[in-house]
């Protein structure tokens, strides 16, 4: 409920706000431009903590007949107000070391004066400020509350910098900058509300109190202003403003604002007639302004420019992932009736991202022909006809139920379901997060203490969102309830360009009908071992995707040819010097670590793909390759490649094993063996690799978890540090 709280404010927080918040934003935007461009003028002479005030007025003195004003800018520019000889007032940059004019000061362009007004008081006067300053509190709002958001997203604050899970683009950026500009739009917003509050008198009095200094002694009179003591000891760097006297009268002071004070200076003696400390609350409105608006600081501002820009973006994606999640809740409200279905599929999502597998699988089977029910965890009740229950949720924060599952354990707990039930539990989660798939696991032990469920399969999980590993267990489920399902595959939304690829050689198949394909880019191309060849059979839109092999400049790919495989078809049927289309994908998630000093790589068949390369590539670091296929012989297809003594790297070791040998083995069973090379590999600093099946990937984790408690380590962990990668199918 705390999370819905949260969550709810925060939407409404930011819809509350959202024309003044675009408006803000862009004229902000606008306006941090204006402290670059100033500062690009390039009238900043620097050094000014060791120019005196005696210098620059000498040099003013020199050059002009009478000088009104002397200022020194956020920026580091030098202004003065001065009389020419043809009685010409001027306001000037100047040199301050000679008191030559460097330039006028030009006139303000139009599209900062209207992009300033618009921003302080929208044109609406006293109203306007008041919604301005409303709106930064707004701001602040939504920044705290989304921020707690985000770190509950992440599973706690101490994993607020993990590496974030794999998303669609609206939602990764938006957290990916969340974390960025928290600070700064924090900054942001408390500045925009304090001088907001300053502008309705809302802050203490901050005028300061003049106080006359009264001396008795005699005061040495000076010839020069320049001699004056004050004015020689007196640096740039500490000075804001200096007014000088309109006459020559000894009442007739020098005022001059300094960084922390005001004082009157007799232009005779150099005597501080009168002095003025300013108070906190005027300094605290002098940083916030110059927090605000990013004078004097060109760093600053572009950090600012980027700010308000990403607030236009932020309105943009929040908007996105709130239609999305609207768009899959409301995607279920037009069903049968619950008590007339068979099958039941219940749904817990805090992104949307599982309903999207839920409405597949709904289709999948309306497709069959069966009465189908979609809806939340939530939404629980008893259903009269049903015979399955499918229930796919997600874990979110630290083990805690989506937002719209939260009400499922009560509600379990006291309805009673008429008849006997099959149920079946898929979690969603990243291995990259603690708590991988937690309430599915709670949701799924609650259930097999009700007497009235009976699961058909083990609870499955389903890691980074996993379309092939989602459509294997729905075979699974399909066998095993004699139920026919087709899931259909995502389509593919990003445009791959193609490029042309000779084939330099294809092997025959081996006894596991696998065989080898080596290409040759037609023209220059970027790639790695790791990344992913995308292939597109005639016919079809859906790319199939080969790990790479990088050797010397070819791509090397070891293919499995199954029966009735499109992309495994139209490959085995390549010669050589034929052409083949086809796209690079980048995979860096699974590049070799350029600084490993030692490497477990972990692969079962055709997985072993990108290894070839990595091992080919790779010189310096120590690696075990654990390989499992099913027979001595299917292993064969690599020797050309795995040949040690054709290697650069002699500091590798392969271990193989078979399941259809004397000696069944599976590459867990290497792993186990091998548990301690891989504690110490891990504790040194080196990297942990799997490529293979899923059902493969399975299996060497929960080794590898038994394997890493006695180490005091945890798999995420390992993942959020770059020391577990995998790339599995």
């Amino acid at each position: 409920m705390t999370i819905s709280i949260w969550r709810y404010s925060h939407l409404v927080l930011a819809v509350a706000s959202s024309l003044f918040l675009l408006v803000a934003s862009v004229t902000g935007v606008i306006l941090a431009v204006e402290p670059i461009a100033h500062q690009a003028k390039g009238y900043s002479v620097g050094n000014l903590d060791e120019i005196s005030l005696a210098t620059a007025i000498d040099g003013l003195k020199q050059n002009y007949d009478e000088v009104f004003s002397l200022e020194v800018e956020s920026s580091g520019f030098v202004k003065a107000s001065v009389l020419t000889e043809d009685f010409d007032t001027q306001n000037i940059y100047i040199n301050p070391k000679t008191g030559e004019k460097l330039a006028e000061v030009a006139k303000r362009p139009d599209i900062y004066s209207f992009a300033t007004n618009l921003h302080r008081s929208l044109f609406l006067k006293s109203i306007g400020r008041f919604f301005v300053g409303l709106v930064s509190l707004l701001l602040f709002l939504i920044a705290v509350t989304g921020i707690w958001l985000l770190a509950k997203r992440q599973g706690g604050f101490k994993k607020f910098f993990s590496k974030v899970q794999k998303e669609y683009f609206e939602m990764r950026f938006h957290v990916i900058f969340s974390r960025l500009f928290f600070i700064p739009i924090i900054i942001l917003s408390l500045t925009g509300v304090y001088l907001s509050a300053e502008k309705f008198e809302l802050l203490p009095n901050a005028s300061e109190e003049i106080q006359d200094n009264l001396t008795s002694e005699e005061s040495q009179m000076f010839e020069n202003i320049a001699d004056i003591p004050f004015f020689k000891n007196t640096k740039l760097s500490e000075l804001r403003k200096v007014d000088f006297p309109f006459s020559e009268d000894p009442e007739d002071y020098f005022h001059i604002a300094l960084k922390d004070k005001e004082v009157q200076v007799n232009q005779l003696t150099g005597t501080i007639e009168a002095s003025a400390q300013y108070p906190f609350v005027e300094l605290a409105s002098r940083l916030s302004l110059v927090l605000h608006t990013g004078e004097g600081s060109v760093w600053w501002s572009i950090v600012l420019l980027i700010v308000s820009a990403s607030i236009v973006f932020f309105m943009y994606s929040g908007f996105v992932m709130t239609l999305k999640r609207r768009k899959k809740v409301s995607a279920a409200s037009t069903m049968p009736d619950k008590d007339a279905c068979e099958f039941i599929i219940l749904v817990g999502s805090e992104t949307g991202t599982v309903f999207d597998f839920a409405a597949r699988l709904f289709n999948a089977l309306i497709k069959s022909g069966k009465l189908v029910f979609l809806t939340e965890l939530n939404n629980y009740s008893t259903y009269a006809k049903a015979k399955h229950i499918i229930i796919l949720t997600a874990t979110y924060g630290e083990g805690e139920s989506p937002t719209n599952a939260r009400k499922f354990e009560s509600l379990l707990k006291t309805i009673n379901q008429p008849n006997k039930i099959n149920y079946s539990v898929v979690g969603f989660g990243s291995l990259e997060y603690p708590d991988y798939c937690q309430f599915a696991i709670d949701v799924n032990s609650l259930l097999q203490t009700k007497n009235e469920f009976q699961a058909v399969l083990p609870l499955y999980k389903i890691d980074n969102a996993n379309f092939t590993d989602f459509k294997k267990w729905a075979k699974k489920w399909s066998e095993k309830t004699e139920t026919l399902v087709f899931i259909e595959p995502p389509k593919q939304t990003k445009k791959l360009k193609q490029i042309s690829f000779e084939v330099i050689h294809r092997s025959e198949l081996n006894v596991d009908d696998t065989f080898l394909l080596r290409l040759k880019p037609k023209r220059k191309v970027k790639f790695t071992s790791g990344d992913l060849l995308s292939v597109f059979p005639k016919g079809t839109e859906i790319a199939r995707q080969y790990s790479i092999a990088r050797i010397g400049s070819e791509i090397v790919l070891s293919i499995k040819k199954h029966e009735f495989g499109k992309g495994s078809s139209l490959l085995l049927g390549l010669n050589e010097g034929d052409i083949l289309k086809a796209a690079i994908e980048a995979n860096t998630d699974f590049h070799f670590p350029k600084r490993a000093t030692s490497a477990v790589l972990i692969a079962n068949g055709t997985g072993i793909a990108p290894f070839l390369g990595m091992m080919v590539e790779e010189e310096k670091a120590s690696i075990k390759l654990f390989w499992g296929g099913r027979s001595e012989e299917s292993s064969t297809i690599y020797d050309g490649i795995l040949d040690i003594e054709n290697l650069k790297n002699h500091n590798i070791n392969v271990l193989k094993c078979f399941s259809r040998e004397k000696t069944k083995q599976y590459v867990q069973d290497l792993v186990i063996a091998q548990g301690d090379v891989i504690l110490k590999s891990i504790a040194n600093g080196g990297v942990v690799m799997i490529c293979g099946s899923l059902s493969m990937q399975h299996g060497v984790l929960e080794v590898l978890e038994e394997i890493f408690r006695s180490g005091n380590i945890t798999l995420d962990e390992l993942t959020n540090n770059g020391q577990l990668k995998m790339d599995c199918y």
